[in-house]
């Protein structure tokens, strides 16, 4: 159970010491965690619009935002992807151009997380589709569990999966949704896209998917949680601000 505020500990004191570093990336004996944020990119503009008060009351601006941010992380993903020249027949002669040879299987919890999967799409126009509906059942108090109600997937075997999910707070709902889409075969990699992380959810990740070809994708890494499970300093219910509020 979450109390009144989860601080970072002491391990997450180190992994935060170590994000502070000019190193972009960071090899870990678990998976690679990548955070965009480090570099003084456009990138930082749409994360700071995503979580400013008073931006985000424009939900238009919001999700585009979240799209322009997925189109971003696919870039840069794509450039981790195998290549092979390729003939192309214009009407003048022949090119011959680099493009990927891996499938691309572009994944999604739902809600918030369909305008980033769309960011993914507008780059990975061909790739198939996945999605997970997934959300917090609270039990007593501030105690809750990941319910799962809606999963649908290609055939995963050999292809590279891309789950997106706006926040990364305590990792749960994202490890399970994982589990989830590996009913439907092993990719060969995955890459979990989550702009606003926490600490608490990347050592819960660095914990729960050990052993796994993974790589975790970030703009931001907040150190704190409320007691129930918000990201601080964060940005909100992503959903809520994407589509506005729910029963």
């Amino acid at each position: 159970m979450l109390r009144n505020s989860l601080k970072i500990n002491l391990a997450c004191s180190r992994l935060l010491r170590i994000f502070a570093g000019t190193s972009k990336s960071i090899r870990t004996r678990i998976m690679k965690i990548i955070n965009l944020g480090e570099s003084n990119t456009a990138l930082n503009k749409f994360v700071a619009q995503i979580r400013d008060i008073n931006i985000q009351k424009d939900k238009m601006r919001f999700r585009t935002n979240l799209e322009r941010m997925g189109e971003i992380f696919a870039y840069e993903i794509s450039k981790t992807l195998h290549y092979s020249e390729k003939k192309v027949y214009t009407p003048l002669g022949i090119a011959n151009v680099r493009t990927h040879d891996d499938t691309i299987v572009a994944a999604t919890i739902l809600r918030a997380g369909v305008p980033l999967h769309k960011g993914i799409l507008n780059m990975f126009d061909d790739a198939q589709n996945a999605f997970v509906a997934a959300y917090r059942k609270y039990d007593k108090g501030d105690d809750f569990h990941i319910n799962i109600e809606y999963a649908s997937s290609p055939d995963l075997n050999g292809k590279v999966l891309i789950l997106a999910d706006t926040m990364l707070a305590t990792g749960a709902s994202l490890e399970i949704a994982y589990n989830k889409l590996l009913e439907h075969g092993e990719p060969s990699y995955t890459h979990l896209v989550c702009p606003i992380s926490s600490v608490y959810a990347v050592e819960y990740l660095q914990k729960h998917l050990s052993g796994r070809n993974i790589t975790l994708w970030a703009a931001a890494i907040d150190e704190e949680l409320t007691s129930h499970s918000y990201i601080v300093p964060g940005l909100g219910d992503a959903g809520d601000l994407a589509y506005g509020e729910k029963d």
